[in-house]
């Protein structure tokens, strides 16, 4: 038994002292695989001890060393025991369990002992230095705690209420069998999702148990259930190797390899790389088996599984993401006068542009309705025979013309786009909110019929039929002799007029419902018709009728004879001729900017991608979109998509999913001129003008735009936050590849000024305010971008492929953070994605590819945590306004917008949420 003295101990201590910060910023992995060093000498098997010097302050002498006893062989180096000097025993830590078991694997040669416990302590003494308090280590940045994190078996989601759950599972499932589970129902009872992954960890559990047979009884499901659920890193990795390991010999060969990479993908729907597997296997094997052994071992899987995190908010940023957290923590005020008065604040401070809008529709229609109101008040003849029901039809009436002529000025796209690029009004008018004010309006426009027409038939009619002759004389002039039935209002071109309006508004507003918008209400097959946007489409230009029949109904008027008082023209005149004209013009535009088609693909997903030439004088924003008509669809019919193409692009481009009627006959017209892609082009189909030798015969299509859209305002902010859910990611691809351009623009106009002697200034650089990079700094402002694309499919990446790549070597100086997030995939640290994590990690530090999304942006697994995300941005961008656009399904917009509005009034970060509305 040797021990080393103190004075070795102190130099031991000087030479390889580690400061927390030094072990924080680290780039090296730690791992409890075997230590590997240069050996050069032989020496004598036996124990050797050691004492470590622990850099404690607040420890006392004896406890500030740790003695380490080893068994030293030929050819292994065994951790025998680790305890204080003075004989305690030390609390015990993974991370201390992990390392001594990776001391005890084999080395292959041993030459010098006395360097491999140096090297041993030097590993002992940093993690134990960590291991007494105060100074612990900070664990959640450790291999160890990664690994902790991986490899569920079962996710918070499946595993319901525990064993509780699956007894009662298995209870019901077993009613009539007699108390026996059969394996095809395994995954069931256990709650697990993916079939196939469910019966191969039965199989493996059985094996391990040498249970032969297709089912277990409850005492084996105990056992499974405790297996699966257990919580040590060990227990679940021996699972998962054996999981692997089919044949039960304690290795895993390349083959058992592929089968279980094609298990993962099948459970994660990875298509290609279930595909890939034999290629993505041997991958492996060339990382975990240098030496050709055509197997590993489950060390070798350890050592790929502990990959520590190489991401970690350290120093200044890691206090305020902790002071954030505690500002973001909800708070209940018990006063509910203060509670109302700080939310109606809140709401105030987002929703100011809308609220003034709404508070003057508002007071405008109430002025409308008490001034008619008191008009027929004071008509003593009217007033005498029907009373308040007539007031209350007049009134609505009128709020009826003033809706009837709003409701069109937020569809006049070309005006609106122009306000937007030309005007400041968008700093207090919601020009983003157009459709929705749209639709506001005409929830006015019903309740509006809605009092008028009941007013009248349920009041005043009744009153005029059962009025006594006497009453009745000054109604005479008005409606001529006294009716005797309802028919006698009805006959007239006023009742007409007004019966036929209801009946087209119903119909209108029935068919622009979400729910047939949509096409998500189930009618027979014969009815299929009235849902989809075509009876959107269709109806909608039933309101030409409307129009028509509304200004007949206005001027053939009961109680009102003389021409100026019957306004409902004056309300409509301007309001129809805009729109007339922005529709004369759409007409003009789209005939005289012919396009011609270059290119067409057919992705995964249903998507087809259009590039087209730009025609001469075509400017657009990123962010904006344009309307397509293809004649050999309809020719009636004009859909908007966002347009994909940068504006320094010399092409347009737009990306269209396959969801209703005309998108998937568009699609179908254009796959009978595509082929199969060659030389490894993206697509399942693929055609080119441009390229290819054969032209093909493209459908004509027309084009109507640019039109403004909430995400061309991105200019404005240095930092953007782009979020875009499947097809939703259309606009903020052009986004980015704008940002690149601009920024790259930029510089090379900077240097072209340094170059050509425009900054000058005595010996200082000066910038010119007249030159084009500060121009174009006025004008761009963006420094600094977030993107998160989250798709459902695997296949759905090759969409923006090669965008992705470009974005990725261009962007130089990243500025663009990319984020792709596969949902389809189980959250990182499930055992059903543990493989696919790996071969991720190997593959791209290998080949610089993502193996999931095939671009060089590493994708993320499961959802992201939006409230981090958020967090994330507002730790590093303090005092800072963000754009927050977003694109996709509104089920996401609320969360966006709260956690916006949450971020905003808690912390020195503003947020401002954008949202797409088409």
């Amino acid at each position: 038994m040797e021990k080393m003295s103190s004075e070795d101990g102190d130099r031991y201590h000087h030479r390889h002292h580690y400061s927390d910060t030094d072990v924080l910023g680290s780039e090296k992995v730690p791992h409890s695989g075997p230590l590997s060093g240069p050996l050069n000498k032989k020496v004598a098997a036996g124990k050797k001890t050691a004492h470590f010097n622990i850099p404690d302050s607040s420890s006392s002498k004896d406890d500030r060393y740790v003695e380490i006893t080893l068994d030293v062989t030929a050819d292994s180096v065994a951790v025998q025991s680790v305890k204080a000097a003075n004989g305690g025993d030390l609390q015990e830590d993974p991370e201390l369990s992990l390392l001594a078991k990776g001391l005890e694997k084999k080395s292959n040669v041993v030459r010098n002992a006395s360097a491999k416990i140096r090297q041993v302590g030097h590993e002992l003494k940093r993690l134990t230095s960590f291991s007494k308090k105060p100074a612990r280590f900070d664990r959640t940045k450790s291999a160890a705690a990664h690994a902790l994190m991986g490899l569920k078996f079962i996710s918070k989601n499946e595993c319901g209420h525990g064993w509780e759950a699956v007894e009662k599972r298995f209870d019901d499932i077993t009613a009539s069998n007699n108390g026996v589970l059969p394996r095809s129902r395994f995954g069931e009872c256990i709650g697990m999702e993916s079939k196939e992954f469910a019966l191969q960890l039965f199989d493996a559990l059985a094996r391990k148990r040498k249970i032969h047979g297709d089912s277990i009884d409850k005492a084996h499901l105990k056992e499974f259930w405790d297996q699966i659920s257990n919580q040590s890193f060990d227990a679940r990795l021996q699972t998962f190797f054996d999981m692997v390991d089919k044949d039960a010999d304690g290795r895993i060969t390349e083959q058992e390899v592929k089968e279980i990479i094609s298990l993962s993908a099948s459970a994660n729907r990875l298509s290609n790389i279930q595909k890939q597997a034999e290629e993505y296997a041997a991958l492996i094997m060339e990382e975990l088996d240098p030496d050709r052994l055509g197997y590993i071992m489950i060390n070798n899987l350890e050592m790929l599984l502990l990959q520590a995190p190489n991401q970690s908010v350290r120093g200044e940023s890691r206090k305020l993401s902790q002071m954030l957290s505690q500002k973001l923590k909800p708070t209940y005020d018990g006063n509910p006068v203060r509670r109302f008065c700080r939310n109606t604040k809140y709401f105030l401070q987002d929703n100011w542009q809308r609220a003034w809008v709404m508070v003057l529709w508002i007071a405008v229609m109430c002025a409308l309705f008490a001034y008619k109101y008191i008009e027929y008040q004071r008509r003593e003849d009217v007033f005498k025979v029907l009373g308040n029901c007539v007031c209350f039809a007049k009134g609505a009436a009128e709020t009826i013309k003033l809706n009837m002529a709003l409701i069109l000025l937020p569809v006049c796209r070309n005006t609106l786009t122009w306000l937007r690029n030309k005007t400041k009004l968008g700093v207090v008018v919601p020009f983003d909110d157009n459709l929705n004010f749209h639709k506001v309006i005409a929830v006015g426009v019903a309740f509006g019929v809605a009092i008028h027409g009941i007013a009248h038939i349920a009041c005043d009619f009744p009153r005029l039929l059962h009025a006594t002759p006497d009453e009745y004389v000054p109604m005479e002039q008005y409606f001529g002799e006294q009716a005797k039935s309802y028919w006698h209002f009805v006959e007239h071109v006023e009742g007409i007029t007004g019966v036929l309006m209801v009946i087209l508004m119903a119909i209108a507003f029935t068919l622009a419902a979400p729910c047939f918008r949509r096409g998500r209400i189930n009618l027979p097959k014969h009815l299929k018709k009235l849902s989809g946007f075509n009876a959107f489409w269709y109806s909608h230009h039933l309101f030409v009728i409307v129009y028509t029949l509304l200004i007949v109904h206005g001027i053939k008027l009961f109680l009102t004879k003389k021409w100026y008082k019957k306004t409902t023209w004056m309300y409509l005149a301007v309001p129809i001729i805009l729109y007339s004209c922005e529709r004369l013009t759409r007409l003009l535009r789209s005939s005289i900017k012919a396009v011609t088609i270059q290119k067409v693909a057919v992705y995964p997903g249903n998507v087809l991608a259009l590039q087209m030439s730009r025609p001469h004088g075509f400017r657009y924003k990123s962010g904006q979109y344009m309307f397509v008509n293809c004649a050999a669809v309809s020719p009636f019919e004009w859909h908007p998509f966002s347009i994909t193409s940068a504006p320094g692009d010399d092409y347009l481009s737009v990306h269209i999913r396959t969801l209703g009627d005309w998108t998937r006959q568009l699609r179908t017209v254009f796959s009978e001129v595509c082929q199969q892609p060659t030389n490894g082009k993206s697509g399942l189909l693929r055609a080119d003008s441009v390229h290819g030798t054969n032209i093909p015969d493209f459908p004509r299509v027309l084009i109507d735009g640019p039109y403004g859209a909430p995400a061309q305002d991105y200019k404005k902010y240095e930092v953007v936050l782009l979020v875009g859910l499947g097809i939703g990611a259309t606009p903020m691809i052009s986004i980015v590849k704008d940002i690149v351009n601009n920024i790259r623009a930029m510089e090379e106009e900077e240097e072209e000024e340094k170059s050509s002697g425009i900054e000058k200034g005595n010996g200082v650089n000066k910038t010119n305010s007249t030159s084009p990079s500060s121009k174009r700094k006025e004008n761009f402002k963006t420094r600094r971008a977030y993107f998160y694309w989250v798709t459902r499919e695997q296949g759905s990446f090759d969409w923006f492929k090669g965008i992705m790549n470009e974005v990725a070597e261009m962007d130089r100086n990243h500025v663009i953070e990319l984020h792709n997030y596969c949902t389809s995939v189980y959250e990182e640290g499930d055992a059903r994605s543990a493989l696919i994590t790996m071969l991720q990690s190997l593959n791209h530090a290998k080949n610089g590819v993502d193996i999931v999304s095939g671009t060089r942006v590493k994708s993320h697994f499961a959802k992201p945590n939006w409230r981090s995300v958020y967090k994330h941005i507002a730790v590093n961008h303090n005092n800072s306004r963000v754009g927050v656009f977003y694109c996709g399904a509104p089920a996401l917009t609320k969360d966006l917008r709260q956690l916006a509005s949450d971020f905003s009034h808690k912390t020195s970060t503003k947020f401002d949420f954008h949202k797409e509305n088409f």
